[in-house]
């Protein structure tokens, strides 16, 4: 994976997350926290996964899913 993809807010909801994908081009987002620190990377399909499943909702934020499979960390740092 490539270092010099979008970058987000971890803050960012993944409907805004799957439209800036979408407006972007790419596959994947590097996530962000408040301190701009990197927390890891998200794809489309797991978003998309996500997006379909019983548990989702409009107001789901990239933080909350942080702590699941859904978002894999960095291979390297920024």
């Amino acid at each position: 994976m490539d270092a010099s993809g979008p970058r987000v807010c971890d803050d960012m909801t993944v409907e805004v997350a799957l439209s800036v994908m979408a407006g972007a081009r790419v596959q994947y987002l590097l996530v962000c926290d408040g301190d701009d620190e990197s927390t890891g990377s998200i794809t489309r399909a797991q978003l998309a996964g996500l997006r379909d499943s019983s548990a989702y909702t409009d107001r789901m934020r990239l933080r909350d899913i942080l702590g699941g499979h859904s978002v894999r960390p960095f291979p390297f740092s920024l």
